[in-house]
Protein backbone atom coordinates (compact mmCIF):
# COMPACT_ATOMS: atom_id res chain seq x y z
CA UNK A 1 0.00 0.00 0.00
CA UNK A 2 1.23 3.49 -0.81
CA UNK A 3 0.22 6.98 0.19
CA UNK A 4 -2.83 8.17 -1.82
CA UNK A 5 -3.62 4.62 -2.97
CA UNK A 6 -7.26 3.57 -2.79
CA UNK A 7 -7.88 0.80 -0.29
CA UNK A 8 -8.89 -2.56 -1.77
CA UNK A 9 -12.42 -3.82 -1.91
CA UNK A 10 -13.01 -6.26 0.93
CA UNK A 11 -15.63 -8.07 2.96
CA UNK A 12 -14.81 -9.42 6.40
CA UNK A 13 -16.37 -10.41 9.69
CA UNK A 14 -15.77 -8.36 12.82
CA UNK A 15 -16.44 -8.77 16.49
CA UNK A 16 -18.00 -5.49 17.65
CA UNK A 17 -20.17 -4.62 20.65
CA UNK A 18 -20.68 -8.26 21.61
CA UNK A 19 -21.88 -9.12 18.10
CA UNK A 20 -20.46 -10.54 14.90
CA UNK A 21 -21.05 -8.20 12.00
CA UNK A 22 -19.89 -7.81 8.42
CA UNK A 23 -17.50 -4.99 7.50
CA UNK A 24 -16.59 -3.91 3.98
CA UNK A 25 -14.88 -1.09 2.15
CA UNK A 26 -18.34 0.40 1.59
CA UNK A 27 -18.63 1.06 5.35
CA UNK A 28 -15.67 3.44 5.09
CA UNK A 29 -16.98 5.76 2.37
CA UNK A 30 -17.43 9.31 3.58
CA UNK A 31 -15.63 8.70 6.89
CA UNK A 32 -12.12 8.77 8.27
CA UNK A 33 -10.86 5.33 9.23
CA UNK A 34 -7.87 3.72 10.88
CA UNK A 35 -6.76 0.20 10.02
CA UNK A 36 -4.76 -0.96 13.03
CA UNK A 37 -3.02 -4.23 12.09
CA UNK A 38 -1.43 -6.33 14.82
CA UNK A 39 0.17 -9.81 14.80
CA UNK A 40 -2.18 -11.97 16.84
CA UNK A 41 -4.71 -12.30 19.62
CA UNK A 42 -3.51 -13.66 22.98
CA UNK A 43 -0.04 -12.14 22.65
CA UNK A 44 1.99 -9.61 24.60
CA UNK A 45 2.43 -6.16 23.04
CA UNK A 46 -0.89 -6.35 21.18
CA UNK A 47 -3.21 -5.95 24.19
CA UNK A 48 -1.24 -2.92 25.37
CA UNK A 49 -1.71 -1.29 21.97
CA UNK A 50 -5.40 -2.09 21.64
CA UNK A 51 -6.03 -0.83 25.17
CA UNK A 52 -4.06 2.38 24.40
CA UNK A 53 -6.15 2.86 21.25
CA UNK A 54 -9.32 2.35 23.29
CA UNK A 55 -8.23 5.15 25.61
CA UNK A 56 -8.29 7.50 22.59
CA UNK A 57 -11.37 5.99 20.93
CA UNK A 58 -13.91 8.53 22.25
CA UNK A 59 -11.70 11.38 21.05
CA UNK A 60 -11.27 9.72 17.64
CA UNK A 61 -15.04 9.21 17.38
CA UNK A 62 -15.57 12.95 18.07
CA UNK A 63 -13.14 13.58 15.19
CA UNK A 64 -15.31 11.41 12.92
CA UNK A 65 -12.82 8.52 12.86
CA UNK A 66 -13.63 4.82 13.10
CA UNK A 67 -10.94 2.36 14.18
CA UNK A 68 -10.66 -1.17 12.79
CA UNK A 69 -8.27 -3.48 14.63
CA UNK A 70 -7.20 -6.23 12.22
CA UNK A 71 -5.29 -9.47 12.69
CA UNK A 72 -5.17 -12.74 10.80
CA UNK A 73 -7.20 -14.35 13.58
CA UNK A 74 -10.90 -15.10 13.10
CA UNK A 75 -13.71 -13.01 14.52
CA UNK A 76 -14.37 -15.98 16.82
CA UNK A 77 -10.85 -15.69 18.27
CA UNK A 78 -11.42 -11.94 18.72
CA UNK A 79 -14.51 -12.71 20.82
CA UNK A 80 -12.66 -15.28 22.91
CA UNK A 81 -9.81 -12.80 23.51
CA UNK A 82 -12.31 -10.08 24.38
CA UNK A 83 -14.02 -12.39 26.86
CA UNK A 84 -10.77 -13.48 28.55
CA UNK A 85 -8.56 -10.37 28.65
CA UNK A 86 -9.20 -7.40 30.95
CA UNK A 87 -7.43 -5.07 28.50
CA UNK A 88 -9.33 -6.30 25.42
CA UNK A 89 -12.67 -6.37 27.26
CA UNK A 90 -12.45 -2.53 27.19
CA UNK A 91 -12.24 -2.40 23.36
CA UNK A 92 -15.32 -0.79 21.80
CA UNK A 93 -14.16 -0.53 18.19
CA UNK A 94 -14.54 -3.32 15.60
CA UNK A 95 -12.02 -6.16 15.69
CA UNK A 96 -11.83 -7.49 12.14
CA UNK A 97 -10.94 -11.09 11.39
CA UNK A 98 -8.62 -11.63 8.43
CA UNK A 99 -7.98 -15.41 8.47
CA UNK A 100 -7.30 -15.52 4.71
CA UNK A 101 -4.83 -12.61 5.13
CA UNK A 102 -6.55 -10.73 2.28
CA UNK A 103 -6.33 -7.39 4.09
CA UNK A 104 -2.87 -7.93 5.57
CA UNK A 105 -1.54 -8.88 2.13
CA UNK A 106 -3.33 -6.00 0.35
CA UNK A 107 -1.97 -3.45 2.84
CA UNK A 108 1.54 -4.94 2.58
CA UNK A 109 1.92 -5.99 6.22
CA UNK A 110 1.64 -9.77 5.94
CA UNK A 111 4.62 -11.82 7.07
CA UNK A 112 3.99 -14.64 4.58
CA UNK A 113 6.08 -17.32 6.30
CA UNK A 114 4.33 -16.71 9.64
CA UNK A 115 0.79 -15.87 8.51
CA UNK A 116 0.86 -12.85 10.84
CA UNK A 117 0.72 -9.12 10.26
CA UNK A 118 3.31 -6.52 11.13
CA UNK A 119 2.16 -3.63 13.30
CA UNK A 120 0.75 -1.47 10.54
CA UNK A 121 -1.34 1.67 10.96
CA UNK A 122 -3.15 3.12 7.95
CA UNK A 123 -5.27 6.26 8.07
CA UNK A 124 -7.85 6.37 5.28
CA UNK A 125 -9.70 9.53 4.27
CA UNK A 126 -13.42 9.73 3.33
CA UNK A 127 -12.49 9.11 -0.33
CA UNK A 128 -10.90 5.74 0.65
CA UNK A 129 -7.38 7.09 0.02
CA UNK A 130 -4.52 6.19 2.35
CA UNK A 131 -3.06 9.34 3.91
CA UNK A 132 -0.83 7.99 6.69
CA UNK A 133 1.17 4.78 6.84
CA UNK A 134 3.21 3.61 9.80
CA UNK A 135 4.67 0.10 9.98
CA UNK A 136 6.61 -1.22 12.97
CA UNK A 137 8.58 -4.32 13.74
CA UNK A 138 6.39 -6.53 15.91
CA UNK A 139 8.53 -5.89 18.99
CA UNK A 140 7.78 -2.14 18.93
CA UNK A 141 4.44 -0.92 20.25
CA UNK A 142 2.64 2.15 18.92
CA UNK A 143 1.38 5.28 20.67
CA UNK A 144 -2.25 6.33 20.15
CA UNK A 145 -1.49 9.94 21.21
CA UNK A 146 0.92 10.32 18.30
CA UNK A 147 -1.65 8.83 15.93
CA UNK A 148 -4.35 11.29 17.06
CA UNK A 149 -2.05 14.22 16.29
CA UNK A 150 -1.27 12.85 12.84
CA UNK A 151 -4.97 12.35 12.07
CA UNK A 152 -5.70 15.93 13.20
CA UNK A 153 -3.06 17.15 10.76
CA UNK A 154 -4.40 14.94 7.95
CA UNK A 155 -7.92 16.23 8.52
CA UNK A 156 -6.70 19.84 8.56
CA UNK A 157 -4.82 19.41 5.28
CA UNK A 158 -7.85 17.65 3.77
CA UNK A 159 -10.07 20.66 4.49
CA UNK A 160 -7.43 23.40 3.99
CA UNK A 161 -5.72 22.18 0.82
CA UNK A 162 -3.52 25.24 0.41
CA UNK A 163 -2.03 24.92 3.91
CA UNK A 164 0.32 22.31 5.36
CA UNK A 165 1.19 21.34 8.92
CA UNK A 166 4.78 21.67 10.16
CA UNK A 167 6.48 19.25 12.56
CA UNK A 168 4.71 18.77 15.89
CA UNK A 169 1.72 20.82 14.67
CA UNK A 170 -1.38 20.65 16.83
CA UNK A 171 -4.83 22.13 16.21
CA UNK A 172 -4.84 25.89 16.67
CA UNK A 173 -1.16 26.29 15.89
CA UNK A 174 0.24 28.11 12.88
CA UNK A 175 0.30 26.29 9.57
CA UNK A 176 2.28 27.04 6.41
CA UNK A 177 1.13 28.18 2.99
CA UNK A 178 3.63 26.80 0.49
CA UNK A 179 4.86 29.34 -2.01
CA UNK A 180 7.93 30.99 -3.43
CA UNK A 181 7.99 33.54 -0.60
CA UNK A 182 8.73 30.73 1.92
CA UNK A 183 11.63 29.21 -0.01
CA UNK A 184 14.76 29.50 2.15
CA UNK A 185 12.90 31.39 4.91
CA UNK A 186 12.13 28.47 7.22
Amino acid sequence: MKINATIPEFKAQAFHKDQFRPVSHEDLRGKWSVFFFYPADFTFVCPTELEDMQEKYAELQKMGVEVYAVSTDTHFAHKAWHDSSAAIKKVEYPMVGDPTAHLARAFGVLIEEEGLALRGTFVVNPDLKVKIIEIHDNGIGRDADALVRKIQAAQFVHTHGSEVCPAKWKPGQKTLKPGIDLVGKI
